[in-house]
């Protein structure tokens, strides 16, 4: 569905399913503003999304620190006008996933919960006043299917990404009455360079859990997030989707 005249934020859009996400808003009309810590990439995006046709604007960025955070947005909003749509994909690993939580440190748990579920709600603070004030808008946050089914070492990983499910679902009932949708994507294992590092014997064990028989692509997650940014899904809010070729099935 067209989402021209619209403006989308995609924070961690530097690669991988960022920049999908990032280049699927473009193709369905919207203009586009970046925000990520990694410079060169962030341009490559930013290229990518200009082929579309759209406007884009890319600051590089440290979403962990509030301040810097603070005032990306406003130059994006300088830049490009309202910012209808928000997707708040930055997260990741923040450390060493092969650490127990018995063996892991503070301050581990502490990098998590910034990266994967503070920054999420600390941009969604920075955008709501004007969505509300103008009765619209969506949010739209990636989680995890580690929200689900974790896994040893995983512990701060996936106690963020289920945090940032029940952020999702509380903000949803905060905003739904100002026209507002908050949901979430959750990705199973996608193909990034991260995955495509990874020993050939691992993925293999991986795919093979996955009822799909596949890895997923970024697209396959720009898809969802699309129809979740779309005036088709104005009546669905508090929801997530999981995108996961139904390895969560049980």
């Amino acid at each position: 569905m067209s989402l021209e005249g619209k403006v989308a934020v995609v924070t961690g859009s530097a690669g991988g399913i960022g920049r999908a996400c990032a280049i699927r808003l473009a193709q369905d009309g919207a203009d586009v503003g970046l925000l990520d810590l990694k410079e060169a990439e962030l341009a490559e995006t930013k290229v990518l999304v200009e082929k579309e046709g759209r406007r884009c604007e890319s600051i590089a960025v440290d979403l962990t620190d509030r301040e810097e955070t603070a005032s990306a947005f406003a130059r994006l909003r300088e830049a490009l006008g309202f910012l209808e749509i928000l997707h708040n994909n930055a997260g990741g690993a923040a450390g060493s996933t092969t650490r127990t939580f018995p063996k892991a440190d503070a301050a581990q748990w502490d990098a998590y919960l910034d990266l994967n579920l503070r920054v999420a709600a600390d941009c969604s603070r920075l955008v709501l006043p004007e969505m509300i004030e103008r009765q619209g808008g969506r949010i739209i946050n990636t989680s995890s299917e580690r929200a689900f089914l974790s896994a040893p070492g995983m512990t701060e990983y996936s106690a963020a990404k289920a945090g940032l499910l029940g952020f999702t679902k509380a903000l949803a009932l905060d905003v739904a009455k100002h026209g507002i949708t908050v949901n979430a994507v959750c990705p199973g294992i996608i193909r990034t360079p991260l995955t495509d590092a990874m020993p050939k014997e691992r993925i293999a064990k991986a795919i093979a859990s996955v009822p799909a028989g596949r890895v997923g692509e970024p697209e396959d997650i720009a898809h969802a997030v699309s129809f979740l940014a779309s005036p088709g899904a104005s009546y669905v809010t508090g929801e997530h989707l999981l995108v996961a070729g139904g390895r969560t099935i049980h």
